[in-house]
């Protein structure tokens, strides 16, 4: 399991999936909370929760793409809002994080194609 890096040199790529993406989160004390997938990246990304979990909360998350599953240690950081919360990966297996970087390739190569397809017929 290798380490993520704190600082990135520049911004990793960043995109949310045209299906909803349910997420699992277990916490240290075993307790499970569920949650959706909002915002997504290889080094973190956003979450819908019923209620905000402790900034620095160490959990491991779970959620299915759909090049495969992804398992990987995250840490809560501050909520955005009641309902929403960011994280930052902290711990990811080479193979989820290949899944989960060739995911975000895939929606990314889906949108530009569904814009440049659409910007084609706008009256400039």
């Amino acid at each position: 399991m290798a380490d993520l890096p704190t600082k990135a040199a520049r911004r990793a790529p960043r995109t949310w999936f045209a299906e909803t993406t349910p997420a699992v989160l277990r916490c240290q004390d075993g307790r499970r909370v569920r949650g959706q997938l909002q915002i997504v990246s290889v080094t973190g990304g956003l979450l819908g929760l019923s209620r905000p979990l402790d900034r620095g909360c160490r959990v491991k998350l779970m959620f299915v793409t759909v090049r495969g599953m992804v398992l990987g240690g995250a840490e809560m950081l501050s909520p955005v809002t009641w309902g929403l919360q960011p994280f930052k990966f902290v711990k990811l297996y080479e193979d989820d994080e290949s899944r989960l970087a060739a995911a975000i390739q895939s929606c990314m190569e889906r949108y530009h194609h569904y814009h440049w397809q659409t910007e084609r017929y706008w009256a400039w």
